[in-house]
Order: C-alpha cells, then structure tokens, then sequence
C-alpha cells in the first residue's frame, strides 16, 4: 500500500513560524508555532530541520511561504524581514541539511493559490488575489497554477508608480514608498495608506480601525477619506483586472477583513472593468485562517504531480 505524500508547510514571518503537515493534496492540519530566529543563518536552517526531524516520518516535502522573493534566476532570497536568509538561497541550503526537496514562495503568492485550490477562487481559471494588509500585496494563478512558477514578482500590483494624483476631486501626493519609489499603491491602499489620506485630507492622525469605524457612522471627514481612498484603488484594480482576465479578486489581510469595505471596492471597481461583471468581482477570501500554509502545500503538491 502506498504511503501518502506528505508536505511540511511553513508560513515564515519575521517573529514566528507556523508549521503544519498536509497529506496528498489536502490542506494543512493542525498548526504549531515557533520563534524565527531571525538573525542567525545556522539558527534559521536548524530550527526548520529540527521541526522536519521531530515528524512521526519523514516529509516527502517541504514548502515555505514568507514575505520575500525568490530570484528565478539564482533561487536567492531577497527578504527584508529576515536577515538571516537575505540573499541566500535557503531552498538549496535546507535541502542539503534535510535530503528533503524545498519549495519557496511569496505569501501573497501563496494566498492567492489557497483561494483558487480551496477558496473563493475555486472554478475560475484566472484568480487575482490580493492583499489589502498593513501594505498591499498580489498573486496571480491560472489553472490553479502560479504564474510565475519560479519565483518573481508576477501579481504585485502594490508597487510601481501608479497611483492617481488626483481622486476625489483632492490632489494627491506620491508618496515615498519603502521599495525605494514612489506613488505605489502600496502607499495609499493598505492600512498605513488609508491613515496616510487621512492626515494628508485632514491634518489629524487616526488608526485604519478609528477611520472605518467613523466611516460607518458617516461621521464627514472619514466618509470623505474612504471616498478618495475608494476613487485611488479602483481604476488600478480595474486595469489588473483586464490585463489579466481574471474573473474573480479573492481579498485578504486585516483591511479586508472589513467586508463593508471590500464590497464599496467591488462596486467602485466593476463599472471600469471591460468585462461588466453581474456578480462580485472583490470578494472575502475563504480559504481559512491559515492561506499561507494552504497555498504552500497545494505548490509542492502540483510540482510533485508535474514529476510522477
């Protein structure tokens, strides 16, 4: 009798690692959690063999989702968060430590394989999913599949200098941006970035929760934010719309945990899509608490169907 295919699924963030074991192409079950060391290189690679170690039998694979990129070219990390795999190729290193082939890709990339695999993507071939975060993230898949299998950039809508400079009728500032430009979206469309319009429309600081909340109240100054936050994001999520096909736009992190704002983003977004959707567009993702280990597992499961 065959053994099932076992995949070890980490979600790695700059504080702590979740871990959890999927067996033949289900999702992740129960999820323990670890420290990263963050800043010590032999500390990182012991700590996830260690864990691979402690399993009832050894993983057929191991696959990690964390907020960095893999060069497709070189397989080396660029990370911010994590120093002590920032410019290595850890895929390469953990391998050799293990004797376990290694899988690695972007979080948001991995969330948005969640939602197409076991989420509200599933049944559409092109799925753009999204994050709406402290900043702004996105992965693109088609057939349940990564675009960009590798590694890359492909789905990150969130930076590039394509912010409007107007909306709402206001001028509105490109933004320095922490990749180094400015006038991402990444500035203005995730938690930081409704704060940011709100002080730049107002003079007066509030957090992204305070904002939200007023705006459902319709106390005037943060109806007035959310409309020019609404007129920011919705002709770029539109133009990633018809650039890509897709026909569904997953959303996750804390922002989008407001389902009151995502669907006044579907509403503002729909009437600039070529395609008039008749049905959400922008929607809740549903792929559970955990998409970072799910998309992970579901991209070792299909390289290792793409191999038997």
């Amino acid at each position: 009798m065959d053994m099932a295919f076992c995949v070890l699924s980490f979600d790695i963030g700059g504080t702590s690692i979740r871990a959890a074991t999927a067996f033949d192409g289900g999702a992740p079950g129960e999820v323990s959690r670890f420290d990263t060391p963050a800043h010590d290189r032999e500390a990182f690679l012991a700590r996830l063999a260690g864990i691979a170690a402690e399993l009832a039998h050894k993983p057929d694979a191991i696959a990690i989702s964390l907020a960095g990129v893999v060069d497709p070219e070189t397989g080396r990390m660029i990370v911010a968060n994590i120093p002590a795999i920032h410019d290595t190729d850890l895929s390469a290193d953990l391998q050799a430590l293990t004797g376990i082939p290694v899988v690695i890709a972007n979080d948001a990339d991995c969330f948005a394989v969640a939602e197409a695999v076991f989420g509200a993507g599933r049944g559409h071939q092109i799925v753009f999913g999204i994050i709406l975060g402290t900043g702004v993230g996105g992965g693109l898949v088609s057939g349940g599949r990564l675009i960009n299998a590798g590694g890359g950039f492909a789905g990150e809508w969130g930076h590039g200098p394509i912010a409007p400079t107007m909306a709402g009728g206001i001028a509105i500032p490109h933004f320095a941006c922490g990749c180094g430009l400015s006038g991402c979206l990444d500035t203005v469309a995730g938690a930081r970035g409704i704060e940011r319009l709100h002080a730049h429309l107002h003079g007066t600081p509030l957090d992204s929760r305070a904002i939200l909340e007023a705006w459902r109240a319709a106390e005037v100054a943060a109806t007035r934010t959310v409309s020019v936050y609404l007129d920011l994001i919705a002709g770029p999520l539109a133009v990633c719309v018809n650039l890509t096909g897709a026909t569904i736009v997953p959303a996750g992190g804390g922002l989008a945990g407001a389902h009151d704002l995502l669907a006044a983003i579907d509403e503002a977004v729909r009437p600039l899509t070529l395609w008039k959707f008749d049905r959400p567009l922008v929607v809740p993702a549903t792929s559970g608490a955990e998409p970072g280990l799910a998309g992970a597992a579901a991209i070792a499961f299909q390289k290792q169907a793409q191999s038997s």
